[in-house]
């Protein structure tokens, strides 16, 4: 911190030092303060949007259709809905403020400011930016993989630790490689700028890495208010007043504004219905002291043992992950860390009254949720998908809700398949294309000629196919499409109108491998039609979008398949300015179910834009990516340059001793105390 604020201290005298962007917006950057460090709460959190939407699906279809559609495990959570709740009310933007705290900043042309003030000419151009539709469409899948394997799986005979963390591809780079040398620190790896210490990297002993492990931590609570006194809620039968804190919001060219911030004793209100008499509170677990996103990375850098790990895994309360663990005396281990409620009387997926019968029973132990030390098959993996233990007491804690199984499954398949991995193995397999829904699919097609004859050349590519999704693969854009229709379909059939639902593709999968009676009196001849139907609709839809030469519908290209970082100022600046700032495109392969995990549209907006793999017998060997680059100056050389190497799939070194490190040296920066 005494660093960034050595430079921020440093661009005061030169303001040329800066970025672009402070320019651009008439700011300068402030002094990082502890608070400013441990305040930062975009970590992950809770599955409070998804309460409010179950909620909203249960109240106009019915909890059991709700179960049917969705992909809730394990175990059979409870859906029901108190009498108390209004059905009505949910249908309301509940979470309107709170969605707007916790999302990016939405710049316009008026807060572009500097040069483009004076420039009427400019000016016009950042309105029109701002007024155009965006370019590339916005895909937020969220997920990451990780894997460990015990050394007698390896070439080397150590562990490995590969992680590759999926979240919004952008420009500047989300990730940063640091490494941290100092007394009782010598650690490498990456996180966010903002975080403190190294989340996913490795330390002289062992390394470690994280993907998401879905833990419920907040809960919508609605209360019934005094018709005479609005900051008063029922609560065990007596009324309770709120906690009521009058701010000011400064606002730049005005006054200040003034707010009440109101509060029970759940948590803070984030809708009021005066008319019904109505508050609406988030309890939110990442608000208990230690809530701090990746403050527990501070123990894990300095971790000496497997025992040691699991006792700085303790102290992560946010987000809720799958720490994974390889070290050099060969012991390997997963441990889900993050803060979890324990609820004794409901599911945590639906809103609940706030009138004292839904409360939390403490919070569990982050050591009593699901690990493994050293397991028999010599390896574990995970993907953000259902990794519960059967029998597990304690799923009202944890959650019940988990991506596809689809990377999961790729890798344990790979990491199973009983042979011996070199580092390049790795490699291979963080960048691994394989989708395991197309080769449970496309054979559905077999016997099933379409009479037309560009549907039925697209059918014949898709069976002479070997399910990777290679960026030059023409089969791989068709099925991609395909499966696109197949969803719709799907979807249209499956997911009652009005519940507000989506179809996942494990269930599409599933109902197209055995038809449910919803498709109709002959299930199987039903499916059949649908399947050559989406073929259809997919071979129009991508004739209209590249053409009728099917040879020209390459899944990875710029006009399909492809990643463009974008830039926050990118919709607001002129051509030129954007140009500089944002980044791309280039042919992306993979998509959303591949270990690749290249997202499900046509611009890659998330992702893996931080690989690591790290072999405990030689830290040297480590390898790694990121993108577009390391620096957060679009007129830094830094900023782009390793953008094409990511774009494919291509690994730099990560060296670890001081004599490697400093013969990779590019440039030296020296800060002296009271310069």
């Amino acid at each position: 911190m005494d660093g960034i604020n050595a430079y921020v201290g440093a661009t005061r005298r030169d303001p040329d030092m800066l970025p672009v962007e402070f320019s651009l917006l008439g700011i300068e950057p402030g002094l990082w303060t502890d608070e400013v460090v441990v305040s930062r709460h975009q970590g992950l959190l809770g599955n409070i949007g998804a309460e409010l939407r179950i909620g909203r699906a249960v109240g106009a279809v019915g909890g059991e259709v709700v179960k049917a559609v969705s992909d809730f495990g394990p175990g059979d959570p409870d859906l029901t809905l108190d009498p108390a709740i209004d059905v009505g009310g949910l249908s309301q933007d509940i979470l309107g403020i709170y969605n707007a705290f916790r999302g990016s900043i939405r710049f316009r042309p008026e807060d572009v400011v500097a040069e483009h003030r004076g420039d009427p000419e400019a000016f016009a151009l950042l309105e029109a930016a701002a007024a155009e539709p965006p370019a590339y469409a916005v895909d937020r899948d969220v997920g990451s993989n990780n894997w460990v394997v015990s050394g007698r799986l390896t070439e080397s005979g150590y562990p490995v630790m590969a992680n590759d963390p999926h979240r919004v591809q952008a420009a500047p780079s989300l990730r940063y490689w640091v490494h941290l040398v100092g007394p009782g620190w010598n650690v490498v790896g990456g996180g966010e700028p903002s975080l403190p210490g190294v989340s996913i990297g490795h330390n002289e002993h062992g390394a470690w890495g994280l993907t998401v492990f879905r833990t419920d931590g907040e809960d919508l609570y609605v209360y019934d208010t005094n018709p005479s006194d609005p900051d008063e809620y029922l609560y065990r039968g007596q009324w309770e007043p709120m906690t009521v804190i009058q701010d000011e919001i400064p606002v730049r060219g005005q006054s200040p504004r003034s707010v009440s911030l109101k509060y029970t004793r759940h948590g803070p209100v984030v809708f009021e219905d005066a008319q019904a008499n109505k508050a609406y509170a988030v309890r939110a677990a990442w608000m208990e002291v230690g809530g701090a996103p990746y403050l527990a990375s501070l123990r894990m850098d300095q971790a000496t043992t497997w025992k040691e790990f699991v006792e700085a895994c303790s102290f992560s309360n946010i987000p809720g992950e799958n720490m994974v663990w390889a070290d050099r005396a060969g012991n390997i281990g997963w441990q889900a860390v993050g803060i979890a409620p324990v609820r004794r009387n409901w599911s945590g997926l639906v809103p609940v009254p706030g009138d004292g019968r839904y409360e939390w029973d403490g919070y569990l132990p982050i050591k009593a949720k699901p690990h493994v030390a050293n397991p028999a098959e010599g390896y574990f993996a995970t993907a953000n998908n259902n990794l519960i233990p059967r029998g597990y007491p304690f799923m009202d804690a944890v959650g019940f809700e988990w991506s596809d199984p689809y990377r999961w499954l790729r890798i344990v398949e790979v990491l199973g398949s009983g042979r011996r991995f070199a580092m390049a193995d790795m490699m291979q397999l963080q960048t691994d294309e394989l989708s395991i829904p197309a080769r449970q699919l496309v054979p559905l097609l077999e016997d099933l000629p379409a009479a037309d004859e560009r549907v039925e050349e697209a059918r014949a590519r898709l069976l002479a196919w070997d399910f990777v999704l290679g960026k030059s693969s023409v089969a791989a854009g068709i099925y991609v499409a395909w499966e696109r229709e197949l969803r719709r379909a799907m979807s249209r059939r499956l997911v009652p109108d009005g519940s507000g639902l989506t179809l996942g593709l494990r269930r599409v999968v599933e109902s197209l491998q055995i038809p449910p009676g919803e498709l109709g009196m002959d299930p199987l001849e039903a499916r059949d039609r649908l399947l050559l139907d989406a073929l259809g609709s997919a071979v129009a839809s991508l004739t209209e979008k590249l053409g009728r030469d099917m040879s020209r519908w390459r899944w990875g290209q710029p006009d399909y398949h492809h990643a463009y970082l974008r830039h926050p100022l990118g919709g607001v600046v002129d051509g030129d300015t954007r140009r500089r700032l944002e980044v791309g495109p280039l042919p992306r392969g993979g998509y959303g179910s591949t270990v690749n995990a290249t997202t499900n549209g046509d611009n890659q907006t998330s992702g893996a834009s931080f690989r690591i793999i790290v072999d405990t017998g030689d830290w040297d060997r480590a390898v790694g990516m990121n993108t577009p680059g390391q620096s957060g100056d679009p007129d830094s050389s830094h900023y782009r340059d390793l953008f094409e190497g990511w774009a494919n799939d291509r690994f730099h070194p990560v060296v670890y001793s001081r004599d490697r490190v400093e013969a990779a040296m590019d440039r030296r920066i020296v800060l002296e105390p009271g310069g």
